[in-house]
């Protein structure tokens, strides 16, 4: 990994428009091989799309409490995250024992029925809110169209002409989350986070940030670089998964969020991932595999276990 001081820039118009996309896999193989993270800009997600989610963001999280928590967060990770019911746990990045500062609705792919045999298959919860679902669904939706279009460039990054991998994602995991950063004082203890140093741990993520900022990127000596809004770009960032199945090749960065700014902060995360009975493992033509095969499922299991009170087992081993 190579020390860096700034955020990568990369033009999706080759990709979007169908063009020559082999500079730009270039870039991308230097963006996610040196740094993780990056902005995309001429992304083709439509500025309303984008306006119309963050408007529903901040209409839910207005709402009173008993209504955010008539739809708390399932066991299929679904509905509404309080603030202070998710700890990194999990993390090697700093010592976490106090929860996320942040609140967040938690939208996937919507089944009508959960299947036992799939994990986390089920139906969302919806708030009453007019136009709510249909504002999520539509950002989703062209979300998770950039989200192939971005594992196709990845694959071509990597040297990768077998794309048999992208059905894994015919049916992906999606994860859409509306998070809202209330503003922290800037007295609060130096471990109190509104998003604890972590790594994401699916394949992409591609953030759309307010204006507030906060938003910070660990470089491998150990800095914190800002990653501040860009009203026309997505900041997109590389996690576990696609780190494994690139056989370490594509790095997934450490990040942060602290907001002291004395605003009110909201992000909209979007995580596509593949399906989750997928089996992880480095892509033939990465070269020697260092890394063990794992199922994703298993994998959510543990970590979502481990992070949320809504997953924590029960009494009788559930």
């Amino acid at each position: 990994m190579t020390e860096f001081t700034d955020i990568p820039v990369l033009d999706l118009a080759p990709l979007i428009s169908g063009g020559d996309t082999a500079t730009l896999a270039r870039d991308f193989a230097i963006a996610y091989g040196e740094t993780g993270f990056g902005y995309v800009i001429n992304h083709g997600i439509d500025p309303a799309l984008r306006e119309a989610v963050f408007a529903a963001s901040k209409r839910f999280h207005a709402l009173p409490l008993a209504a955010k928590e008539a739809i708390a967060l399932n066991r299929n990770h679904r509905g509404y995250i309080a603030i202070n019911t998710s700890t990194d746990v999990n993390s090697d990045l700093a010592e976490v024992t106090k929860p996320n500062q942040s609140a967040s609705f938690m939208m996937m792919r919507e089944d009508a029925v959960a299947d036992p045999d799939i994990y986390l298959s089920g139906p969302n919860q919806w708030p009453d809110l007019e136009g709510f679902r249909a504002a999520c669904e539509a950002y989703a939706a062209a979300m998770t169209g950039l989200g192939r279009s971005l594992m196709g460039l990845a694959l071509e990054a990597l040297g990768i002409d077998d794309r048999s991998v992208l059905a894994a994602f015919a049916e992906p995991t999606i994860w859409l989350r509306l998070l809202h950063y209330p503003p922290q004082s800037p007295q609060a203890p130096e471990d109190l986070y509104g998003s604890a140093p972590h790594k994401d741990f699916g394949c992409l993520t591609l953030l759309a940030q307010d204006d507030v900022g906060g938003l910070r990127v660990q470089t491998p000596a150990g800095r914190w670089v800002d990653a501040p809004p860009r009203e026309d770009a997505l900041v997109v960032n590389v996690g576990d998964m696609l780190h494994r199945m690139s056989n370490g090749r594509l790095l997934s960065t450490p990040h942060r969020v602290i907001n002291t700014t004395g605003r009110e902060r909201y992000s909209v995360p979007f995580f596509f991932d593949p399906h989750v009975s997928t089996e992880i493992a480095p892509l033939p033509g990465t070269g020697t595999p260092h890394f063990e095969p794992l199922n994703f499922g298993d994998f959510l299991r543990r970590e979502l276990e481990a992070g949320y009170d809504a997953h924590a087992s029960d009494p009788a081993g559930r």
